[in-house]
């Protein structure tokens, strides 16, 4: 009977399937197997920082679980509307959804955007979450292109690249994305430290 090597497991507070397949996928690289842990609801407190809302929900999904946990938070950062939607990327979405935010562009020539990433994990080892951040700078689109993704993938284009998020297939996201740098930067910790 062969015995399996140990292998490392991280626990991802999420509802979104989508992200947790980006997270799992990423982690996978490196030897990091990744449970979701759907039904832990975390608190998400209002704040103009992302580090601040993952942080806090970091916390609190520690505190409900008792698990080596990490939670991802993300934003979709307009240049010319001053930042909007920012942390209130999820509420954004829901609200007004890319069709919105296509409007709020219309005749908007600077299209500068930009996605960030906020890893945050706290375990029983460590005193206080420790933040990893990945960032991808893009622009939003005249209108809506491909069906891979999620969120604003449709709408954001990164820099030096011919499709849009949703127009490329998880594996191409994953080389360039926002959450993909935050999750490498994680991961590089977690498999040094633990």
């Amino acid at each position: 009977m062969t015995r399996l090597s140990s292998c490392k497991v991280a626990f991802l507070a999420t509802g979104n399937v989508h992200k947790f397949n980006e997270a799992r996928r990423i982690l996978s690289e490196h030897g990091i197997a990744t449970a979701m842990l759907r039904t832990i609801r975390t608190v998400e407190i209002q704040d103009d920082e992302i580090r601040n809302i993952a942080k806090a929900r970091a916390v609190d999904a520690f505190q409900k679980c008792n698990l080596p946990i990490i939670v991802e938070d993300a934003g979709l950062f307009i240049e010319k509307l001053a930042g909007f939607p920012g942390p209130y990327s999820s509420y954004a979405y829901r609200t007004i959804g890319n069709e919105g935010v296509l409007k709020l562009m219309k005749n908007i020539v600077d299209r500068k955007a930009c996605f960030r990433s906020v890893i945050a994990f706290l375990s029983s080892k460590t005193n206080k979450p420790k933040c990893f951040k990945g960032k991808i700078e893009g622009r939003i689109t005249e209108e809506k292109r491909g069906s891979h993704g999620f969120g604003f993938d449709p709408i954001f284009k990164p820099l030096h690249a011919s499709k849009t998020f949703a127009q490329m297939i998880i594996e191409e996201k994953n080389q360039l994305s926002h959450r993909a740098l935050s999750f490498r930067k994680f991961a590089e910790f977690y498999i040094n430290k633990f």
